[in-house]
């Protein structure tokens, strides 16, 4: 969601007001557009300033970078061409256009507290903040639906879910994400009155009811349907090795050395597993419980934790490649022959990578 997401606003339709016959953004707005003044060059340069910049550039490249090196990967290298890749692409490129259309305007307003690009781009940063980390979030669900029938019914997994039928599934969860952002703007009145306010600003408002709507959507259901299908795949990957180690207990005169390796396999299996599960819950969780808090508190205190935690949600974006690189060898590889300009070769498309 965007930085001055729903929950901030939701005292905005509390006390409406009508001016000229119109029912208007509400009594807060109507002050804060009374007291808009230029921020313009107003945050001293210190050397607090100049660190958050430079750390803001770095993750921006770090993301932009590291997603990017995920899509080619698993685009150009045909081991790469399953089910799950293709759905850890479309993650790759929804974090990947986070790194350059949110997290740029995204920073420089946090550490100006202040809004440079006008009322056009902002326009623009509130629709594809409430987009693309909906479509991740949602991607991140499919992950996890994605795995659970793989190991569930591997049979019916590799006869049925094929390439093609991702893609059309994950392109249609894209375009569903497009279809009720812009509904949810637009029912809220973003693309008429909200962008009259003050030009240093980029606010959003929303009213309860869409504001539930959107907790329901793009957090409570998805993060639920998340953690129980992970609970499920680590049962199932338990009972297999489970299955295996009884397997070479019988049928193998050094059982007592072979019944290591499954436990092993499922040691790491449950790490990675509960990594990339933690990480992302740790980057989305903080910002629904902040947005959650009584409008009663400071409104600078308000404010300012969630805009912190809305900084953690995006985040998300740049963990994503680092977890795959710590994790997944086959990311490695491809790194190392991209980054060697050995992708360059005719025959590199059909390299052995996993």
């Amino acid at each position: 969601m965007s930085l001055d997401s729903h929950f901030i606003h939701r005292e905005l339709f509390a006390e409406p007001t009508t001016l000229g016959g119109t029912n208007t953004l509400g009594s807060s707005n109507l002050s804060l557009l009374d007291s808009c003044v230029s921020c313009l060059g107003k945050t001293p340069v210190t050397a607090s300033y100049v660190a958050l910049y430079v750390s803001a550039v770095i993750a921006v490249v770090v993301t932009v970078c590291g997603n990017l090196l995920v899509i080619t990967s698993v685009c150009h290298f045909k081991q790469l061409h399953t089910p799950t890749n293709v759905l850890l692409v479309f993650l790759a490129v929804t974090d990947f256009f986070v790194g350059i259309f949110v997290m740029p305007l995204q920073f420089v307003s946090l550490i100006e507290s202040c809004w440079f690009f006008g009322a056009v781009a902002c326009a623009f940063f509130n629709f594809v903040s409430f987009h693309l980390p909906t479509a991740s979030v949602h991607i991140v669900a499919l992950i996890a639906v994605d795995r659970c029938m793989a190991l569930s019914d591997p049979f019916f997994y590799f006869k049925k879910i094929t390439v093609n039928l991702i893609i059309i599934i994950a392109t249609l969860d894209w375009v569903f994400s497009m279809v009720y952002c812009f509904t949810l703007l637009y029912c809220n009145g973003f693309f008429t009155h909200a962008l009259t306010l003050c030009p240093y600003t980029c606010l959003i408002g929303v009213d309860e009811i869409w504001s539930w709507v959107d907790f329901v959507l793009v957090f409570a259901l998805p993060c639920s349907i998340i953690s129980v299908l992970y609970l499920i795949i680590f049962a199932i990957a338990r009972r297999h090795a489970n299955a295996i180690r009884a397997d070479n207990s019988q049928g193998n005169p050094n059982a007592r050395q072979n019944n290591n390796v499954p436990k092993r396999s499922e040691r790491k299996a449950a790490k990675v597993l509960g990594i990339l599960v933690s990480v992302f819950l740790l980057c989305v969780v903080p910002y629904y419980i902040a947005s959650l808090i009584p409008g009663s508190i400071n409104a600078e205190v308000f404010e300012l934790v969630l805009n912190m935690t809305s900084a953690l949600f995006y985040l998300n974006s740049l963990f994503n490649p680092i977890i795959y690189a710590l994790f997944y060898p086959w990311f490695r590889k491809c790194m190392k022959i991209i980054l060697s300009c050995q992708i360059c070769s005719p025959s590199s498309s059909v390299m052995h990578v996993m």
